[in-house]
């Protein structure tokens, strides 16, 4: 995987296009977020995304990149807009209008060029 195939996983991710940004997952992919939630299996990370996506908006940023054939590390800048109350978010209560902006850790294994496994550790809440 190339910076410009990673940088088009982002934007479809950040387009909500669930297509586009989840034939990056190997069918039996690991999401972990932090301590929050382990997610295995491309169906049930693009069951989660779609679950929230009429609650919150997310917006991933890429501040940091590095890439090799094993694998990628980003530091990534996600803001979530909340789109409506939801007190108990994954990454802490929203209500409607406001905008939560998280630094993560995040990294993950390739396989065959897809993400076989991606954890993501939360480094600072900004707001």
């Amino acid at each position: 995987m190339q910076k410009a195939d990673y940088l088009r996983y982002i934007d479809c991710f950040n387009r909500g296009d669930f297509a586009g940004f989840s034939c990056f997952y190997a069918d039996d992919v690991v999401l972990e977020l932090g301590t929050k939630a382990r997610l295995e299996g491309r169906a049930a990370i693009v069951a989660f995304y779609r679950q929230n996506k009429d609650r919150v908006r997310e917006t991933l940023r890429v501040d940091n990149l590095i890439i090799d054939d094993t694998g990628i590390a980003a530091e990534l800048d996600t803001q979530f807009l909340a789109l409506q109350d939801w007190p108990d978010f994954i990454a802490g209560p929203l209500r409607q209008g406001d905008t939560l902006h998280i630094v993560s850790l995040v990294h993950y294994r390739l396989l065959d060029g897809l993400f076989s496994h991606i954890k993501s550790a939360r480094c600072a809440t900004l707001s």
